[in-house]
């Protein structure tokens, strides 16, 4: 076999699909000495990890794997092309009756096991794995390697909330949580090698229950509680969560751990009590408002962002009214919001679906209008504020200006020295957009 060096590693998705792909970058570096490349040319091994929650995203997944092979592996018949990810959970053997040049395919479970597939692929045997090994994954990863000063930790993995239009559940298998001392260590590795934020991931992130080492297990605040007592890590966030687990303990933490950072992203879907039956998420609107209520007392000024799902089946005008009215009466400053499309295997797939596509266009058109406006005022008051700023690198245009992240999750731009990068810095707000903000740096206040 010809000894491989370079992979190039393409990533569609969540925040979870990018820890994979980290992690992913770990293993093969341990066990063949893969060095990363964004050119696709020099690379030795292609891989692709995919997504599966947005419409198309199968046809996404195969034309970019045409590209490889028309741009490369005809050319060169040793390449060994990889698809992960959910897209591949869901399809498996599939995948390669439709594209058979495809080397290997592996599920987000089993990218541990991914030295013996490539092994495999590279003799020219195809090699297929989807299964669910659960927290083997985790048993069998390397130590991780800091890529910068904000850090993303798996604390769980799956979901068992089985919401009607998700496929989660089915890619990425049941909730199951790492022990305690396992994430921790995890979070003081990449403490010791410069990171100063950490994010606490799962698809259902408020359902933790990490087993502890005497018997008992730890919810996800007792876990941000801990990691907060790791010195180096200067903040925390934790995502996506489930408003059916996301519980009193949880909204304490806001006002009990300073190091908690400022924003909560909690996905509600809907403002309609009828269609969240129907999606199956298990609460009303009145919970959920009353959930936030909690955590706006806990930390007032709080960013609140939030999912919605326009033209759900049989949702009315009714229906959509109720989600902009609780836009307002939730108060979010940003929400991610897309038109319904089914997924293959869900059981909203099977719904009756008789809303016309510009029906839904133009609901999609009013909530983001609505929202935006909202977001603009929530930045509008940052302005002549100071905020404490995790300067992550070099802002993406201007020479000379870097760029960070405040507590409430939104990026602004600074002049300042390079040297900064990874530390924590004071920067007074002084104009702003709806994405970025602009500011100076405040020389009055150490760095740390």
């Amino acid at each position: 076999m010809n000894p491989l060096r370079k992979l190039h590693l393409k990533t569609f998705g969540c925040q979870m699909n990018v820890y994979d792909s980290q992690r992913i970058a770990d293993v093969l570096a341990q066990s063949h000495g893969l060095e990363v490349t964004a050119d696709p040319a020099e690379a030795d091994v292609l891989l692709l990890n995919t997504c599966s929650i947005r419409e198309k995203a199968q046809e996404k997944v195969f034309s970019e794997l045409g590209a490889w092979w028309h741009d490369y592996k005809r050319h060169r018949p040793e390449l060994v092309i990889g698809v992960g990810g959910c897209v591949a959970s869901q399809e498996g053997e599939r995948l390669r009756e439709r594209a058979p040049y495809v080397d290997l395919v592996f599920g987000p479970q089993t990218i541990h096991r991914l030295p013996q597939l490539l092994n495999q692929a590279q003799g020219r045997r195809a090699a297929v794995d989807v299964s669910f090994p659960e927290i083997e994954k985790f048993d069998r990863l390397p130590l991780p390697r800091a890529r910068g000063p904000a850090a993303f930790v798996s604390v769980m993995e799956g979901c068992s909330k089985y919401c009607s239009f998700c496929v989660v559940p089915y890619t990425r298998g049941e909730e199951f949580s790492r022990p305690l001392l396992d994430v921790l260590t995890e979070v003081a590795v990449h403490a010791e090698q410069g990171s100063r934020e950490v994010t606490l991931l799962g698809q259902n992130v408020n359902a933790y229950l990490g087993a502890t080492p005497r018997g008992g297990t730890a919810d996800l605040a007792e876990l941000i509680r801990q990691v907060a007592q790791i010195d180096a890590i200067a903040r925390i966030r934790f995502t996506t969560s489930h408003p059916v687990e996301f519980t009193d303990r949880l909204s304490d933490t806001y006002a009990e751990v300073p190091k908690l950072a400022a924003h909560l992203h909690l996905p509600v879907q809907s403002g309609s009590d009828r269609i969240l039956r129907a999606m199956k998420r298990g609460h009303t609107v009145a919970e959920y408002l009353a959930k936030i209520g909690r955590v706006r007392q806990a930390r007032p000024g709080i960013s609140l962002t939030t999912d919605i799902i326009v033209g759900f089946p049989g949702e009315t005008e009714e229906d959509f009214a109720a989600t902009l009215a609780l836009v307002e009466a939730a108060g979010f400053d940003e929400a991610y919001s897309f038109v319904y499309s089914a997924r293959p295997g869900t059981p909203a797939a099977a719904l009756a679906d008789d809303t016309p596509s510009e029906v839904k266009k133009e609901r999609l058109g009013r909530l983001q209008t609505l929202v935006a406006n909202r977001s603009q005022a929530f930045v509008e008051r940052l302005v002549g504020s100071v905020q404490r700023v995790l300067v992550e690198g070099p802002a993406k245009r201007g020479q000379g200006r870097m760029q960070g992240r405040i507590s409430h999750n939104r990026v602004v731009n600074f002049a300042a020295d390079e040297q900064l990068a990874g530390q924590m810095v004071d920067v007074k707000i002084n104009a702003v957009s709806v994405h970025t903000l602009r500011g100076e740096l405040v020389a009055s206040r150490h760095a740390a």
